[in-house]
């Protein structure tokens, strides 16, 4: 543990351990960003030295300016010539975050989350500006419901050029996230709706809420069996072809044949696309919409690339679809937030959005890199699902596996993790499992989380 004290910058107390598996460079990067983070380095504080600190740590330069320039590249941190490197606005001024939990949750590995401190807060605020000062008054009124035009035109260029989407801005109605689209189809689409089992348990939520019965068709190492989903009598279907949720898998060429030729007598597919934009090692996979345009419906929204606080979400539609999901909007909210389409279509056409989720990505990969290592360590006995791709992978566990005791033993140890069987509709069927997000807690945070949770499937 070495203290840094110097006319160059703030003391700076930050912990290597020379004995740890975990390169030098990572823990001192994760130690500067945790003193952000809980506020023990103020926003416009100025950082020592990359020389003063490599000396006080008895580390290389290079090792600092390694740390520091990854803190740039993540906003924790701004350098500028003539001042040196001061801590950022963005992200030291977030206060820790509470979190609407049962009880006191030190580690929160509750899936679907993003880095919420990562949200750009500066770029964002700069894209409202400037989007707010080409945009007519009139844009401000009961105008549009379903989408301002100039924001369903940037969408609709990006979806095409990152998804491989078929469409255009008039097939695009704007809502306030995935969960309200999903509500929206419901009432429009006439007959059973079908969806994965296992599957996403809030979908299963809004759908019942909706006033569907939905009907489970099982997931297999393919994707979703749609023998069974003929079978099932259902006139829609909910999937998530890209990185199937809770599982992980992608639905296979034949799969996807057979589901468009499904939907061709006249049925629709539902399809969330919902963390495409994060993958890490396989090839990038093509929306099912881009094939079969005129029987998938197309949903997707921010909430796992900027924040679910941005409830900005999407809808592409098959054309016959498209008044009656407008109407059903008008009727629910009379549109989405003006403000926030206004500094979303900046963002998407200047470039923000993919500088974004570049430097999101590289992030998410180190967070997937320390999960999978730590649980490699201390949960040799658990397979891991999903983490291909996404902010969250599952983890199976072998038949009888006391699962629901280790959750409890986990939450004593206040570490959250949820149960994989909350997505199976049929819980008595569920094989023994954890779901753990990792987009939102540091390195040091799923390592010790996961230690824990060693320690507590092995009391």
């Amino acid at each position: 543990m070495t203290r840094s004290g110097t006319t160059s910058g703030p003391e700076l107390l930050v912990e290597l351990d020379r004995n740890s598996r975990v390169p030098l460079h990572r823990q001192l990067t994760d130690g500067v960003r945790e003193a952000i983070r809980d506020g023990r380095l103020a926003a416009g504080s100025r950082m020592p030295s990359t020389r003063v600190l490599a000396h006080d740590l008895g580390v290389s330069r290079r090792l600092v300016v390694d740390a520091y320039g990854q803190l740039v590249a993540e906003g924790f941190l701004r350098s500028t010539q003539g001042s040196g490197t001061r801590v950022t606005s963005v992200e030291a001024s977030v206060a820790p975050r509470p979190r609407a939990t049962r009880g006191r949750v030190d580690i929160d590995f509750s899936p679907g989350v993003p880095d919420l401190a990562g949200f750009p807060r500066q770029a964002w605020l700069k894209a409202l500006r400037q989007g707010l000062s080409v945009t007519e008054s009139s844009a401000l009124g009961y105008v549009e419901q379903h989408g301002l035009l100039r924001t369903r035109i940037a969408l609709a260029e990006y979806l095409a050029r990152t998804r491989a989407l078929d469409t255009d801005p008039e097939r695009i109605v704007l809502c306030s996230g995935v969960t309200q689209g999903l509500m929206l189809l419901a009432r429009c689409v006439e007959g059973p709706i079908a969806m994965e089992e296992p599957g996403f348990w809030a979908h299963r939520l809004m759908l019942e809420h909706s006033g569907a019965r939905p009907l489970p068709v099982p997931v297999d190492g393919s994707g979703l069996d749609v023998g069974a989903l003929a079978e099932s009598g259902a006139r829609a279907v909910l999937v998530t072809p890209s990185h199937q949720s809770p599982t992980g898998v992608v639905l296979s060429a034949s799969r996807r044949a057979e589901l468009s030729g499904w939907a061709r007598e006249g049925r629709l597919v539902i399809e969330d696309d919902y963390d495409a934009d994060y993958r890490y090692d396989r090839a990038p996979v093509g929306a099912l919409q881009g094939i079969s345009p005129d029987r998938v419906a197309y949903l997707g929204s921010v909430s796992k690339t900027l924040a679910p606080g941005v409830r900005i979400g999407w809808m592409v539609l098959p054309t016959d679809l498209v008044e009656p999901v407008r109407t059903a909007k008008i009727v629910a909210d009379n549109g989405s937030s003006v403000l926030d389409q206004i500094a979303f279509a900046e963002f998407l056409e200047s470039g923000s959005y993919d500088r974004h989720l570049r430097q999101m990505r590289k992030r998410y990969a180190e967070r997937r890199r320390a999960m999978l290592e730590a649980l490699s360590r201390h949960l040799p006995e658990a397979t891991v699902l999903g983490a291909a791709a996404g902010v969250q992978l599952s983890l199976e566990f072998p038949d009888g596996y006391p699962v629901d005791t280790l959750i409890r033993r986990a939450s004593e140890l206040r570490v959250r993790v949820d149960p994989l069987a909350r997505c199976f509709a049929d819980r008595a069927a569920a094989r023994p499992g954890m779901i753990l997000g990792y987009a939102d807690v540091t390195e040091s945070q799923i390592r010790t989380g996961v230690e824990l949770l060693g320690r507590a499937a092995h009391v």
